[in-house]
């Protein structure tokens, strides 16, 4: 298999890839853009020739905050600054230094900074694209068959228009001006049989790069990561978490709740609420915990206390919601400990995810509760 076969199959995978992220995905309609690049293209296997006008229009979709596909139509002109072969040229073509040709590129992307950010959105988009393509222009010279006494083959003017098949892959480097507007550099390469025809000593696998300028529009302005945790209910996984083993998916109802949570001295103190996905303490959290601490320090040093996490079902697989309520008993636990609870009044019990505990609102579910049994 060819240079070009491998980098088009690598392509192609990878944009499977990308689309499977969405196998599963039945609502769309958002996070859906339409973006427009201008810059400069060269053909460069051999060397860098001169720079032609590249512009370009997109339309692409986000499946998650991190995996996203797009299909885009470019073009305009190559330019050859010298013949590249050892065959003598009829006609003009080659030798006018510059072929029209137009592409399509059908791309898969990976916003790395998404990935890797613990922002709901991150200000910088630093992403990688990888995909098939297809440049539509004429053949612009074939051989003729004649081979002249020095031993150069002969290759004509062919205006036939002809679409050849290749493969692309870049990077990216964006800034989010709000949630729908997106201003950034783009460098794309190919590897696509030459828009020179036969004329080119690389026919079959021409080298080219892209350099342009890219502003993208979001209709309705992106996610985010709690905005696709809310509206498709999972919760994008962007780091490795060592998932606990033993996975169980309780079903609670308010008279769990009941057997849970017995008042403490101060009961307005006992609940700490955490935003979706989170685990973190805020300052008001802990200045609530330090009236807790002071209760159970003041009470019966024999009372074992309970401290129960949940999540809310909505939001995450049970495994993550496992993970995630236990790391909400821990911060609590740890905080008491801290604040000179003794641990071994301590309980920690994590529950995952469960129905709506509260009022019918699932951010009332992202709780620990602290009770004694």
């Amino acid at each position: 298999m060819n240079m070009k076969l491998r980098y088009f199959a690598i392509a192609a995978a990878f944009l499977a890839t990308v689309l499977s992220a969405n196998a599963q995905e039945k609502k769309l309609g958002s996070d859906v853009w339409i973006g427009v690049n201008g810059g400069v293209i060269s053909t460069t296997t051999t060397r860098l020739n001169t720079p032609q006008p590249y512009v370009g229009i997109e339309v692409g979709k986000w499946f998650t905050p991190a995996w996203g596909a797009r299909i885009g139509v470019a073009g305009l002109s190559q330019c050859y600054d010298e013949q590249l072969g050892s065959w003598q040229v009829q006609g003009q073509n080659l030798w006018s230094k510059k072929q029209n040709f137009g592409e399509l590129n059908i791309d898969g992307i990976f916003n790395i900074s998404q990935a890797i950010s613990k922002k709901d959105l991150a200000l910088v988009d630093f992403y990688l694209f990888l995909g098939p393509t297809m440049t539509l222009a004429t053949k612009c010279s074939q051989f003729t068959g004649e081979v002249t006494d020095n031993g150069t083959f002969v290759v004509k003017d062919a205006n036939d228009l002809v679409a050849r098949f290749g493969a692309t892959a870049g990077l990216g480097l964006g800034f989010n001006l709000g949630r729908s507007c997106n201003l950034g550099l783009e460098w794309r390469t190919a590897v696509a049989p030459s828009v020179f025809g036969d004329a080119s000593a690389y026919r079959k696998a021409e080298n080219t790069n892209r350099l342009s300028l890219r502003f993208a529009y979001t209709f309705g302005g992106r996610l985010g990561k709690e905005g696709f945790a809310k509206k498709y209910g999972r919760v994008e996984r962007v780091e490795v978490e060592k998932v606990v083993e033993k996975v169980v998916e309780k079903e609670v109802a308010k008279e769990v709740i009941k057997e849970v949570v017995k008042k403490i001295s101060n009961p307005v103190a006992n609940y700490v609420f955490f935003k979706i996905g989170n685990a973190t303490l805020t300052n008001t959290d802990k200045v609530r915990l330090d009236v807790v601490a002071k209760a159970i320090k003041e009470g019966e040093s024999d009372v074992v206390y309970t401290i129960a996490g949940f999540a809310d079902k909505g939001t995450g697989s049970v495994k993550y919601n496992q993970t995630l309520s236990e790391k909400r008993a821990k911060a609590v636990f740890d905080y008491l400990v801290k604040a000179g609870v003794n641990a071994a009044q301590l309980k920690i019990e994590a529950n995952g995810g469960v129905d709506n505990m509260f009022f019918d609102d699932a951010s009332l579910s992202r709780v620990t509760i602290i009770g004694s049994k």
